[in-house]
């Protein structure tokens, strides 16, 4: 009686501070200081309180209110504005919130995995670049690695902060260069929300009922299940690793030569269906943004590619669900050229990543020209940025622009040789002058030869002695392919297959 007599005036020197705990009105860590909120849409403001609190948010002259329902969630929103600040949101419930530096302006979310989570730091003329990076109305947050089993209402981030040399430093240099120059041709404020996570696949970061709601994509999940069956083998090959490293790291130090390379495995929890959108995107679609930027593909390379052409379509729909903004603008680079193994499969990942345009509102950057053969993160970032901001700003802009290279259009007969017809083709030029590389024929047996190939007007004429009867063309069909057609704009043409 007595330790239960004890344990009750705990509870009651204890329960007042736990009231006003509970009470505390909170935001979520994506409404904070120094953010920028989407122009020309309704502003969403969110967090929890008290069931039955009553919530005011005070932005820009106006007010609105609400009350917390029995769970203590709350939402509201405000009325839509242009592009301006700073300004003070205030937010009052049992006590009062104030944040500061708002802008307003336009939001991008930086998603995909290592080549879009290359950091400045690791730029060529790294120092140079953030030193320059003196851009105090582009606004970065930028979201902390966390899967998840179950869609998450907030995330752990680096918080938003302006972009400057101070704060830029491990922040995507894609998505800088891309902001900056949307930055420097509009004029307006731009916010990037940055979650990625390198070596990470595409149905990752898709929701459970989408991947779940489509037969197609059942083989995800059943490579997912030997995935779990084998976990078990898998450790104990990994500690097996682990030891052979650290004598073999022991033994370079001793020699007075360079420490070895650790071999790298995919993370099992971020592996798994929908764990990333759960723990990484999902608590961002709350938020209104403008589009969404994606560099990813070759963790769906190998055995993964068939599948991919059907999953990236899926995930782009998918969010544009999740965001409940209709088709807003998803601009993606398309993988770079890189020498892989025989089995690596990146021209039917490209070839996915093309077909993906069949979308409304999509746009592709090509890269299969400044790519490194040696390193799959290859150090220029500045002309992937470049060629995103110029997709954006004729896609989500509106600009009178060309925004791509030549795209494969459709396939004509010329007795023995093949029409290939190009969108995005005025100026069709083989780079550097010669003859035009990288085209192959196939006939009826499938057997691909190299081509010759004759640029006329937004065509190219394709042919090969040793096939009298071609049926099926293609281009830039390597993992590191040998090829030089661009339009006037000196864009890429993307790598393709097709038949007749």
């Amino acid at each position: 009686m007595k330790v239960a007599r004890r344990s009750a005036c705990w509870l009651l020197l204890l329960l007042p501070g736990s009231i006003r705990a509970i009470a505390e009105v909170k935001l979520p860590s994506l409404l904070a200081d120094h953010m920028v909120v989407q122009r020309g849409l309704p502003v969403h403001v969110w967090g929890r309180a008290a069931g039955g609190e009553k919530v005011a948010v005070t932005f820009r002259g106006e007010t609105q209110s609400t009350t917390a329902d029995e769970l203590g969630r709350w939402s509201l929103y405000l009325s839509p504005g242009e592009a301006g600040g700073p300004f003070q949101m205030v937010v009052k419930g049992s006590h009062t919130i104030e944040l500061n530096d708002v802008l307003v302006g336009d939001v991008w979310v930086a998603s995909g995995q290592s080549n879009m989570e290359f950091p400045m730091t690791g730029l060529v003329n790294s120092a140079q670049e953030i030193a320059a990076a003196q851009f105090p109305k582009i606004r970065v947050f930028r979201v902390e690695h966390r899967p998840s089993d179950y869609p998450r209402s907030d995330v752990e981030a680096k918080t938003w902060a302006p972009c400057m040399p101070e704060n830029v430093a491990d922040s995507s240099a894609v998505a800088y260069y891309f902001a900056r120059d949307l930055y420097q041709k509009l004029n307006v404020p731009v916010g990037l929300m940055e979650s990625f996570w390198g070596g990470t696949p595409a149905e990752s970061w898709t929701s459970l009922p989408t991947l779940a709601g489509d037969a197609s994509l059942m083989p995800v999940f059943a490579e997912r299940s030997k995935t779990v069956v084998e976990r078990e083998t898998t450790l104990l090959r990994l500690e097996g690793e682990d030891r052979d490293f650290e004598r073999a790291a022991a033994q370079a130090k001793a020699e007075g030569k360079p420490a070895p390379g650790r071999a790298w495995h995919p993370d099992f929890a971020a592996w798994a269906p929908a764990a990333l959108y759960n723990g990484m995107i999902a608590p961002l679609t709350r938020f209104p943004i403008r589009g969404v930027i994606w560099y990813q593909g070759e963790a769906n390379s190998g055995e993964r590619a068939p599948l991919y052409a059907r999953l990236f379509q899926t995930m782009i729909k998918d969010w544009r669900q999740s965001w409940d903004e209709g088709d807003f603008p998803f601009l993606f680079v398309q993988i770079a050229n890189w020498t892989t193994g025989p089995d690596g499969r990146w021209p039917e990942v490209r070839e996915a990543q093309r077909e993906a345009l069949a979308l409304r509102n999509t746009g592709m950057a090509v890269t299969i020209d400044i790519g490194d053969p040696a390193d799959i993160h290859p150090k220029d970032k500045l002309d992937v940025g470049l060629r995103l901001a110029r997709t954006a700003l004729a896609i989500a802009y509106g600009e009178k622009l060309e925004w791509s290279g030549p795209l494969y259009r459709q396939l004509t007969r010329e007795d023995h040789a093949l029409r290939v017809w190009f969108d995005h083709a005025n100026g069709l030029a083989a780079k550097g002058g010669g003859a035009v590389a990288g085209f192959e024929v196939a006939g009826p047996d499938g057997k691909y030869v190299a081509a010759d190939a004759k640029i006329e007007g937004t065509s190219v004429i394709v042919s090969s002695a040793s096939v009298s009867d071609p049926v099926s063309a293609r281009y830039a069909w390597a993992d590191n392919p040998t090829c030089n057609l661009y339009n006037r704009e000196g864009l890429p043409a993307s790598p393709f297959q097709a038949a007749e």
